[in-house]
């Protein structure tokens, strides 16, 4: 199905497809500015064989009158709860951008209460103890458009229609505070496969860096290259999808 089924005690999931019982469930989070709908085309190619979770931050689409979170930590202390009622066993995570930060700390979350994710997927994001020290958040409306048009991921007509941007920069402001105000607090690594996820054209994210994850866990680790930049993944859908498959389906 097409249309969005909402978990009924929730707004914080948006689940587009039916998966058979017992599927394998995906929790995917979404980059600063970013929205529920663009792991659409994850849950159509998965449809049937694994259930999609696609998370909706507040202050956006149905959620545009709450307040935005403008912290990692408050959004993964609030998803955490969310996600151990609506899931059942282990779940694997998918983040990008900004969400590969917060599902990193959603995995820790889940491994100090005694579940590990069958797969924490991190894509175009430095590995947390690399961190780059910047402040796009407190730059002019200018700059934060130009970022947003360097980068990709952001309809044209968007960023040329006034109306539109008075609607989405201080979303994306609030969002790339989150991600440039997070500080990661050494502790013990995740004990779960992960598997890194980066375009090889993204001036934001080194191949270096996205190896970096590899010391945030003691499993197994991936690193996966496509060509491109930040929002690879458009371009490259089937082989995101075949890696995601890859690792939570059976052969």
């Amino acid at each position: 199905m097409t249309t969005a089924t909402v978990a009924p005690d929730t707004p914080w999931i948006r689940r587009y497809q039916h998966a058979e019982p017992g599927a394998a469930q995906l929790v995917c989070l979404p980059h600063a500015g970013g929205s529920a709908p663009f792991f659409l085309p994850v849950a159509r190619g998965l449809a049937g064989r694994c259930e999609v979770l696609a998370i909706q931050y507040p202050g956006r689409h149905e959620r545009l009158m709450e307040p935005l979170l403008d912290s990692v930590d408050e959004l993964a202390d609030q998803l955490f709860p969310v996600l151990r009622r609506q899931t059942r066993g282990p779940i694997a995570l998918f983040g990008h951008s900004l969400g590969a930060t917060v599902a990193f700390e959603l995995a820790r979350r889940f491994e100090a209460s005694g579940t590990v994710p069958t797969a924490l997927f991190v894509s175009a994001r430095t590995a947390p103890s690399r961190q780059p020290a910047t402040a796009v958040h407190l730059g002019t409306d200018a700059e934060l458009i130009a970022r947003m048009r360097s980068l990709g991921g952001t309809d044209e007509e968007i960023l040329a229609d006034e109306a539109l941007l008075r609607l989405a920069l201080p979303i994306v402001r609030n969002d790339y505070k989150a991600a440039e105000t997070y500080r990661y607090r050494a502790g013990r690594p995740l004990s779960c496969p992960v598997h890194a996820l980066i375009g090889r054209d993204d001036q934001g994210v080194t191949e270096d860096d996205a190896r970096a994850w590899a010391d945030h866990t003691t499993g197994s680790f991936a690193l996966h290259t496509y060509s491109g930049g930040h929002f690879y993944l458009v371009d490259h859908q089937e082989e995101v999808l075949g890696a995601i498959a890859g690792q939570l389906l059976p052969a």
